[in-house]
């Protein structure tokens, strides 16, 4: 039996102008989310004093928490996957209105929840929360639809899928934890914490953050697209994995020992990045650009900072001191793989899906991604990002105000170069929008990888 030959990476881009979604639209989400990056590194700094005696109760370190998960992660995995998908699969959003909403319904709704994070005031919290579950269930639909009309692809469908599963069961955690915040718990906190854990660092950000991989890195490095069956490994992997760390959330309520069922799922999940990391080393070691650069060694941070996450959730489950370890595992998996991933791709992607709309409509060659990109910005930020999240490390395990305001501070710094790459990323592209196009008689062959 035959192997179908493999894609290689970006042929999918070929007539992807028409699938792209306006600048004004898509833009939006990555623009947010940089500047809740910044938001997020702010608030930790003002709240610093609040580090020693925070145990997962409403102040300034939840909102620096969720302005990381739900404004910079989230907001990005909507506009990368609302963008890459339709690309990928060859069929555009259905609605671009529906994604102007989600925007006007989502980003206010993350601000004010945050806000009444900070303040302890559950109502904002409430009010923001019902933005927020509406926005991410209307989401969850363009996202639907768009999986269920992909042809190919099943390694990314299959992720795509259990992403979509496990928002829903973030969004039900969600509610649970508003809830108890408003004095009408009907869940247990304990219960509701680990599920909202599972649900969503692992579960839609984690197998979004696998299945887009599986796009982005054959396109970043000109490789053959990875072998579908070992992608469906590895989705199958991850996707138990999750499912098993959800169930043993209700250990406590339904009355069993959560115990096999966690360590279950860090075995699967150990399974899932061991065979995830052996296909992206396949992809790297055999394409023909090899050298990625910053964002390459940006998203190894996250690959090695989740190997490391799921070995401190392993000492956690065999009765390893909690509290400080606990604080440093949620840093390491939530900064240290999460955020260092995602930044390592959006400073490559960015700069690649501003050439493409450049493109659109001219006659002469669009300006490259690089002469888009401002390096300074990225070379600061590489720098700052890993030693805030280090001082972040230590300040968990030491109660150190002291440390978590000056890893507040360091990484304001390198999340204001960020914001600053992209700021001068969008004048760039407006400025290439503006000039005139040439002849339509040499139009440059389209789909170029970045």
């Amino acid at each position: 039996m035959k192997t179908a030959p493999r894609k290689l990476g970006g042929t999918f881009l070929a007539g992807a102008k028409g699938r792209l979604l306006p600048a004004s639209i898509v833009f939006r989400f990555f623009g947010a989310a940089v500047v809740f990056h910044a938001l997020a590194w702010a608030a930790l700094l003002g709240g610093a004093g609040q580090w020693p005696q925070w145990r997962h109760g409403l102040g300034w370190p939840l909102a620096a928490l969720h302005l990381i998960t739900l404004g910079t992660l989230v907001c990005s995995a909507i506009g990368a996957s609302l963008q890459l998908l339709p690309v990928a699969t060859r069929q555009p959003v259905r609605s671009h209105r529906l994604v102007g909403l989600l925007w006007w319904l989502y980003v206010p709704g993350v601000a004010v929840l945050t806000l009444g994070m900070g303040t302890a005031q559950p109502p904002w919290l409430a009010a923001g929360a019902t933005l927020v579950i509406a926005a991410l269930l209307l989401w969850g639909v363009l996202l639907g639809l768009n999986l269920a009309g992909a042809r190919g692809m099943p390694g990314v469908v299959l992720h795509g899928w259990g992403a979509l599963a496990a928002l829903a069961v973030l969004a039900v955690s969600a509610e649970a934890l508003v809830a108890l915040w408003l004095g009408r718990g009907w869940l247990d906190a304990a219960a509701a914490r680990a599920l909202h854990l599972a649900s969503g660092s692992f579960g839609v950000m984690g197998l979004l953050a696998f299945g887009l991989a599986y796009i982005l890195l054959p396109m970043f490095a000109l490789a053959n697209v990875p072998d579908e069956r070992r992608q469906l490994a590895s989705g199958g992997a991850a996707v138990a994995g999750v499912a098993a760390a959800a169930l043993a959330a209700f250990g406590p309520v339904l009355g069993f020992t959560p115990v096999p069922l966690r360590l279950a799922a860090i075995a699967a999940g150990a399974l899932a990045l061991a065979l995830h990391l052996r296909l992206m080393r396949l992809v790297l070691s055999t394409g023909m650009r090899r050298d990625l650069g910053r964002s390459l060694r940006m998203m190894q941070i996250g690959w090695g900072a989740l190997a490391l996450a799921l070995l401190l959730a392993l000492a956690l489950v065999l009765g390893a001191p909690s509290e400080h370890l606990g604080r440093l595992f949620g840093i390491v998996l939530v900064g240290g793989w999460l955020l260092s991933f995602l930044l390592g791709v959006l400073q490559r992607i960015l700069p690649f899906l501003a050439a493409m709309h450049a493109a659109q409509g001219r006659g002469k060659r669009p300006p490259t991604p690089s002469a888009l990109t401002l390096d300074r910005a990225l070379h600061w930020h590489f720098i700052a990002h890993p030693t805030a999240l280090a001082l972040l490390g230590v300040a968990a395990l030491t109660d150190s105000a002291l440390l978590a305001g000056a890893a507040g501070a360091v990484g304001l710094s390198g999340a204001v170069a960020f914001a600053a790459f992209f700021a001068v990323l969008m004048r760039r592209l407006a400025r290439a929008a503006q000039q005139p196009a040439a002849s339509p008689a040499a139009k440059p062959a389209e789909g170029a990888p970045p």
